[in-house]
């Protein structure tokens, strides 16, 4: 195939749309012949993704790779801002935790590196540069994603991510305006205005997203804009709701229906304040057979049928938040009657007895009872666990669970391996005399997680419920109120189908000849 130049998606602000369309070109690519790859030099989300050679990126850029039809590295996203507070973020580099840094002395080092002042600061520039050069020697195109807005001309001189690794990679750049949030005219004009004459040389078009409604309506718009601006509009991409890409950011999470519906299991997320790796949930949101809502509302939380804790990027905080707010309480009281409790890392933590942090890893508490739903303790620790995983559900708890809820065959269950991954500070192991009762088997013959019964487990395992048989495993329970039929949900197959129906839904509306033209100019 042809040589293309990097594509890179810029945006006139945040959740304008980057990630998806991203996502959608690499499959694009990928349905054209090409071998494409993501790139986004540095990300700043909680939601994030275990490589296969155990290290950790940014779960967009896992999604990104995976509609490329490639297995995800770090070269994809080489830097890695995890935010811990307001101020202060946890630096991923290559994959491995580098240490927190606050804002502002993060930007301030790099400052200093770009004016010749040392220390022992990593220069972030030359390393996101030398990734997406190891990356661009093995894929064609890169299919590049910048950071929040172009037009912060006041980070400037410090971005990684924007038009600076665009000049690097000698990249054609797209602008993407949101114009479902209004003012699309002036953050496009705007956007490019305020940028150097050099940098508006790689700006080479503009594709207007989620625009509702009859599309001859921007005619003019369209043309207004061209002429405003002197680059082309390459594309209207209309607002979709029945393509279901996994996204990265989580704001809109406590706007999901939770009222409860009648014929389908009803699974409660709790609502954390540090909730990380919410795409744990996504399988769940489209199976069939599930009503999936975000709740830290205790009433809700007594309605479910299963809750589940996620995944916490503070444990201890959230913990503590749970008790002070009465949610800790319900979740309690909603198992002894009748509800399934799953902690899924973090989560799981916090249902044991006692989460410690003696070596003040997450902050300055060092201890504090947790829910004690799974005879477990947790000892915080510096050292971060990154890995993919293949398990198996413990022989013992699915025959313990076979006679309780009639599974009629757990060897079908157990012949089958689970898919996930590990990213976690803390070790977890029984607590006192208690005896072991592991969820899982891992490949390498460790033990993960703990189960009570049938109805109340904790796993380290991210993505554990992307897994069929384990899905399957969690509604047994419930058989009788979804129907003793109903069938097992793909999320496999269902993602395949929504990355293809997203490239055919891009297709449709932006002019791929002319963006093809500009990649072989």
């Amino acid at each position: 195939m042809e040589r293309l130049h990097p594509l890179m998606f810029v945006g006139t602000g945040s959740d304008v749309g980057k990630s998806v369309l991203a996502a959608a070109f690499c499959r694009i690519f990928l349905q054209d012949g090409y071998h494409p790859a993501p790139f986004k030099a540095q990300n700043m989300a909680l939601n994030s993704y275990a490589t296969p050679d155990g290290l950790e990126i940014g779960r967009a850029q896992a999604v990104q790779a995976e509609a490329a039809g490639i297995p995800c590295e770090t070269d994809m996203n080489p830097l890695l801002l995890k935010p811990q507070s307001d101020h202060t973020s946890q630096v991923v580099l290559h994959g491995k935790p580098m240490g927190s840094k606050s804002a502002y002395d993060y930007w301030r080092r790099q400052g200093d590196k770009e004016t010749g002042r040392q220390d022992d600061t990593p220069d972030y520039r030359q390393e996101v540069c030398k990734a997406f050069d190891r990356l661009s020697g093995k894929y064609n195109p890169i299919v590049m994603e910048g950071a929040g807005s172009i037009s912060e001309i006041n980070l400037r001189d410090t971005d990684l991510v924007n038009l600076p690794m665009a000049r690097h990679a000698k990249a054609d750049v797209i602008l993407v305006g949101d114009i479902d949030r209004g003012g699309v005219f002036a953050s496009v004009y705007g956007s490019i205005a305020l940028q150097s004459p050099e940098d508006r040389q790689l700006i080479k078009g503009i594709i207007i997203n989620k625009f509702r409604g009859d599309l001859r309506l921007f005619d003019e718009g369209r043309r207004m804009l061209e002429d405003l601006c002197g680059i082309p509009v390459l594309g209207v991409v209309p607002y979709f709701k029945d393509i279901h890409i996994e996204e990265e950011d989580s704001v809109a999470l406590a706007q999901k229906s939770w009222q409860l519906e009648l014929g389908k299991v009803n699974v409660a997320v709790v609502m954390l304040q540090h909730l990380s790796n919410y795409t744990d949930f996504d399988a769940l949101e489209q199976d069939p057979r599930i009503h999936l809502f975000y709740t830290n509302n205790v009433d809700d939380l007594l309605k479910a049928d299963i809750i589940i804790l996620p995944g916490s990027k503070s444990t201890l905080h959230d913990l503590y938040e749970l008790r002070r707010n009465g949610c800790a309480q319900a979740i309690i009281r909603a198992h002894r009657e009748g509800a399934t409790v799953l902690g899924i890392c973090g989560g799981y933590q916090m249902m044991g007895v006692e989460v410690c942090d003696p070596d003040h890893v997450e902050g300055d508490i060092e201890r504090l009872p947790g829910l004690g739903l799974l005879p477990v303790t947790t000892t915080m620790s510096g050292f971060k666990r990154t890995r993919q995983v293949s398990a198996q559900l413990s022989t013992f708890n699915l025959q313990s669970s076979a006679r309780l809820c009639r599974l009629a065959s757990p060897r079908i269950f157990n012949s089958q391996s689970l898919k996930g991954y590990e990213i976690h500070m803390g070790e977890t192991r029984p607590f006192g005399d208690a005896p072991a009762s592991p969820l899982l088997h891992l490949s390498d013959g460790r033990p993960d997680g703990y189960i009570v019964g049938y109805k109340c487990m904790g796993t380290y395992v991210h993505g554990i419920l992307d897994n069929a048989p384990f899905v399957d495993f969690l509604l047994r329970p419930y058989a009788e109120k979804i129907g003793l039929d109903a069938s097992t949900f793909n999320y496999e197959a269902f993602k395949e189908e929504q990355y293809n129906r997203l490239a055919d839904h891009v297709r449709h509306h932006v002019d791929l000849e002319k963006i093809y033209q500009i990649l072989l100019l």
